[in-house]
């Protein structure tokens, strides 16, 4: 059942956009290093063109996304259908991310909903677009989205998330240089 596209189609664009849940993977160059995979959620994907897609990076213990990224570009998005059919779709590519300071920052942050600890936008251009079967992926349900994460980065604020950041997310766990904070 495999299916390589050469871009999002607006079917699988609409597939896409009703997943409440999907998984970044990024590796550094270093073999010895780790490799990270992250579950994301929150309503912070978005489709951005054909080829283009951009999630927002809120405020966490690590930034190995961004080491990685920094490094090397690589990144991977894979999307699962926990209901109705079965299905997955990995989104290949490679990606950049945005901070407050860069140019591109306010338009493409205009594109999300807001939250509290956003310290990056992560935009991919894909060079790989694929869906396959999803038949061991169990069924879920979704219920609502946890609270926990935009609780905890708006009683922190701004200037608490920048002391934070500055304590936990300079450096990936590997130390390869993430966030510069000044």
């Amino acid at each position: 059942m495999g299916q390589l596209y050469n871009e999002i189609t607006p079917e699988l664009g609409d597939w896409i956009t009703q997943q409440h849940l999907f998984f970044v993977a990024t590796a550094p160059i270093d073999t010895d290093h780790h490799v990270n995979c992250s579950p994301k959620g929150m309503d912070t994907f978005r489709i951005m063109g054909p080829c283009r897609v951009g999630f927002l990076d809120l405020t966490g213990s690590g930034a190995e996304t961004i080491a990685h990224l920094r490094e090397n570009g690589r990144i991977t998005m894979m999307f699962c259908a926990m209901n109705g059919t079965p299905k997955i779709v990995r989104l290949y590519g490679k990606g950049q991310f945005l901070t407050p300071s860069s140019a591109g920052w306010a338009e493409n942050l205009a594109r999300f909903p807001d939250h509290s600890g956003v310290r990056s936008i992560i935009v991919v251009d894909l060079d790989r677009i694929s869906e396959s079967c999803g038949y061991g992926v169990p069924k879920y349900q979704y219920i609502e989205d946890r609270p926990t994460l935009e609780n905890w980065a708006q009683k922190k604020g701004r200037d608490g998330l920048r002391d934070y950041q500055q304590e936990k997310n300079l450096r990936s766990i590997d130390g390869l240089p993430s966030l510069d904070i000044s």
